[in-house]
């Protein structure tokens, strides 16, 4: 039976979301939080480590139980990339997930299929949910376009890679209009990310 590890990268709740702040959102920080704590906590029974740049964050991802990796890297990609080499003895495979997943129920579940997974968000762009086998020679790509990235990188790899472009794990909330996005699932309403069986692209 192979071994998984949930990997959930958090940057500093004080300066996570400059679009929401820069946007006029009030309680960002308190928001951050909150989503990161449910996302950890849906992740339950599977093993977890957060990715920590800060003080506070590590406190927080010790008071919930589970591991920290603590870094000082340089952004998303150069973090990832270290805790993917540092874990790969311990685990067979690793699913990297976005801390700021509105719906992230079922995580704890996910079971990696061989080769790449990718869960883009709900642009279709970019990568809120990335399951890998360690020891290879992935290199992470986070950023503008992601999903294409990651996908030429498994290709590269000769690694079949599944992409996931209809799934409640779509939406990951970064700026005022998936605020919006966040209440219309709440309501139910027109525009609501899905929350059915995810569709492969």
């Amino acid at each position: 039976m192979k071994s998984v590890c949930v990997v959930v990268p958090l940057k500093s709740f004080d300066v996570a979301k400059d679009r929401l702040r820069r946007g006029g959102t009030e309680n960002v920080t308190e928001l951050a939080h909150d989503l990161a704590r449910r996302v950890i906590e849906c992740c339950s029974p599977s093993t977890v480590v957060v990715l920590s740049e800060s003080p506070d964050v590590t406190r927080f991802a010790r008071a919930l139980g589970v591991e920290v990796l603590e870094s000082s890297a340089r952004g998303l990609n150069e973090a990832v990339q270290h805790a993917y080499q540092v874990l790969e003895e311990r685990f067979d495979y690793l699913t990297l997930v976005h801390g700021d997943l509105n719906d992230p129920r079922g995580l704890g579940d996910f079971v990696p299929e061989a080769g790449v997974t990718i869960v883009t968000d709900h642009h279709q762009r970019g990568t809120n949910v990335l399951a890998l086998p360690t020891r290879t020679s992935f290199k992470f790509s986070y950023g503008p376009d992601s999903k294409a990235h990651h996908q030429r990188e498994a290709e590269r790899l000769g690694l079949p890679c599944r992409v996931i472009v209809d799934s409640p794990w779509a939406l990951d909330i970064d700026d005022p209009d998936d605020l919006e996005l966040r209440q219309r699932s709440i309501r139910g309403g027109p525009g609501a990310p899905s929350n059915t069986r995810p569709r492969t692209d």
